[in-house]
């Protein structure tokens, strides 16, 4: 499973919602929170991108995707949608990986996201359910590419709370949770159609949208 998580070797296109999608949301959040009259720090990694590049190496090995993914995408995932369809899968999947998570939420001192998440756990649960929505979206479509979603969620980390701190704001939040939500849904009505709400073992190995 190890050298499959890292073969590169996914249709090239779907490197672009995989380096690209998160940014896009999190930039969006912080502009929305802009937008609203709160003033925002300066976006100290954009005026030296040499930080990015240390950040997503270091992101992806000891950050969290690296000891995550083997286990949610390359064990957890393709065991759900063998018995269930890719919508169940996720959210059963994305209910799991917030109560994950939930002991970050009391190590106030990691950052202000996770006090936002201690207070809103329930918001906290229904934003993974949509965020692994979009995984499974990624995942299915990469013929079940573990590498895929390495970067994937090396973008997220990356791009939340670092090149764009959302949750260092008081409006982005919202802004980045309405957005995943929205996504989310867009992936379902137009990517979506019935193979999403039915049973499909095989999808971990055929990509389909």
């Amino acid at each position: 499973m190890l050298i499959k998580g890292l073969d590169p070797r996914i249709d090239k296109v779907w490197y672009v919602p995989a380096f690209l999608l998160w940014p896009i949301i999190a930039g969006f959040s912080i502009l929305g929170a802009s937008l609203t009259g709160e003033s925002i720090s300066k976006l100290v990694t954009l005026s030296q991108p040499w930080l990015i590049l240390w950040n997503f190496v270091y992101i992806f090995f000891l950050g969290g995707p690296f000891q995550e993914e083997f286990g949610w995408r390359g064990y957890a995932l393709p065991r759900l949608q063998a018995r269930h369809s890719a919508f169940v899968s996720s959210v059963v999947l994305g209910v799991i990986w917030a109560v994950w998570h939930l002991p970050l939420n009391f190590m106030y001192w990691l950052g202000p996201q996770y006090e936002v998440g201690l207070a809103m756990f329930m918001s906290t649960v229904i934003l993974f359910v949509f965020v692994s929505i979009i995984f499974t979206w990624l995942y299915n479509n990469t013929k079940g590419s573990i590498f895929a979603t390495l970067i994937f969620h090396t973008m997220l980390n990356l791009s939340t709370y670092v090149v764009f701190p959302v949750f260092e704001t008081r409006n982005g939040p919202a802004y980045y949770f309405f957005s995943i939500i929205a996504v989310a849904l867009i992936i379902l009505a137009v990517f979506g159609g019935k193979e999403w709400f039915e049973i499909r073992a095989e999808s971990k190995l055929k990509g389909w949208s």
